[in-house]
């Protein structure tokens, strides 16, 4: 029995040993066609044996499901040998906006930079971009592109370029720290859109100053009737004195140069003091012969003697002294076309006919002179008239005959006093 036993366990041991001679055997057959592989997995290195016999069967294995846009080199189809070197990279997706016009793309790149590259997209030195050129792509990654373009910047009557990428004036305006005084003006509407075929900021800036300017204020002149001097006579009672006057003005400028000047204030620093000045209003005196008696009668014809009437000093003869000038002179009678025959010094000359008088300008002879006339005598200048102006005079004569007779002439006068 014990024999028997034995027996059976020998062959129980040979079939093992055959099996396991049989399993190392396969082994051994199947390690023989294994092949040493190395993998570049998004990065990440790994080397192994594989039986595999092509590139997507080892990925497939490894748990990479390879998409339509990702990057396997060799190929997927392509057979395995004995130390193949694969690399896979994922692609990922990228949305790319450049100036709000949008693009899609799927990309193996790395960075911003090299998917920008690829893209041929480029990015100028003054364009945003966000996120920079450095970082690293992930999926559906957004890259946001600025192109920057030049601004024309007139500020306050300055001109200089910039390169901006922002798109309203309000949004430049901050972007280049431009600030505004209160005055100051940004021509246009500050959310206009700013592009790269009408970039133009024009900056109107606005000051007001006050401006003190001191002139001088001048006196008026006074005139106050004197009744103790004769008519014509004039008498500088108190001289005139300029005064000092302050003027405040609000100047308003743009670009530096003056737009608008506004008087905004008044202030009398020192007062002027008025010229005063008496004017004579006492009518001289005339000293008129009585008229004869109504039944005196005249040497020659024995008719009734006219009324005479002169000034005091009744010769003709031509005085030594006194002011002498020529004359342009013409006559007139107390009854000429609209003529009161009031003179100017309140002297009846229809009362006194045969009186000796002229008109004169009493700026250059003065009202109540006593005067001497080339061919007409002694007289008093005891009126005025609308055209007696300058050396210009006027003859009362007693009748129009003898105004017509004497007519214009150039004479010679003095005045005495």
């Amino acid at each position: 029995m014990f024999q028997k036993n034995t027996k059976f366990m020998r062959i129980g041991i040979l079939f093992m040993a055959m099996a396991l001679f049989v399993a190392t055997t396969s082994l051994v057959l199947i390690d023989g066609k294994k092949k040493n592989i190395s993998m570049d997995l998004n990065g990440k290195q790994i080397e192994l044996r594989t039986a595999a016999a092509t590139v997507g069967e080892v990925l497939a294995a490894n748990d990479v499901k390879v998409q339509k846009h990702d990057l396997v080199e060799p190929t997927v189809n392509t057979p395995l040998e004995n130390d193949t070197e694969i690399k896979w990279q994922k692609a990922n997706k990228v949305i790319i906006d450049v100036d709000g016009e949008t693009k899609e793309l799927w990309t193996t790149e790395a960075t911003v930079n090299d998917v920008l590259k690829t893209a041929e997209i480029e990015v100028g030195t003054h364009d945003e971009i966000e996120p920079a050129l450095e970082t690293k792509i992930t999926e559906n990654q957004p890259i946001a592109i600025a192109k920057a373009f030049p601004v024309t910047v007139k500020d306050g009557g300055k001109e200089r370029t910039v390169w901006s990428t922002q798109t309203t004036v309000r949004k430049f305006l901050t972007d280049q720290n431009i600030r505004l005084a209160n005055l100051d003006k940004v021509e246009g509407d500050t959310s206009a859109k700013l592009t790269a075929s009408n970039a133009v900021v024009k900056i109107a800036r606005v000051e007001k100053i006050t401006d003190v300017v001191e002139e001088t204020a001048d006196f008026k002149t006074k005139r106050k009737t004197d009744m103790t001097m004769l008519k014509g006579k004039e008498k500088v009672v108190t001289n005139g004195k300029k005064g000092k006057l302050q003027k405040k003005f609000q100047i308003t400028k743009k670009n530096g140069k003056v737009v608008s000047r506004e008087l905004v204030g008044k202030t009398m620093v020192e007062e002027p003091t008025h010229k005063v000045v008496h004017v004579g209003a006492k009518a001289p005196k005339v000293e008129v012969a009585t008229a004869a008696p109504a039944n005196a009668t005249a040497k020659s014809s024995g008719t009734p003697a006219k009324a005479q009437v002169a000034v005091s000093r009744g010769t003709s003869s031509e005085p030594s002294g006194g002011k002498e000038f020529y004359a342009n002179a013409s006559a007139y009678t107390a009854y000429c076309n609209g003529c009161s025959g009031i003179t100017a010094t309140g002297i009846n000359l229809r009362a006194n006919p045969n009186m000796k008088l002229i008109a004169v300008d009493p700026r250059v002879i003065p009202l109540g002179s006593k005067v001497w006339v080339e061919g007409y005598g002694y007289a008093i200048a005891g009126d005025t008239g609308g055209a007696i102006k300058g050396n210009r005079i006027d003859l009362h004569m007693p009748t129009k005959e003898a105004a017509y007779s004497f007519g214009r002439r150039q004479v010679k006068i003095k005045v005495i006093n």
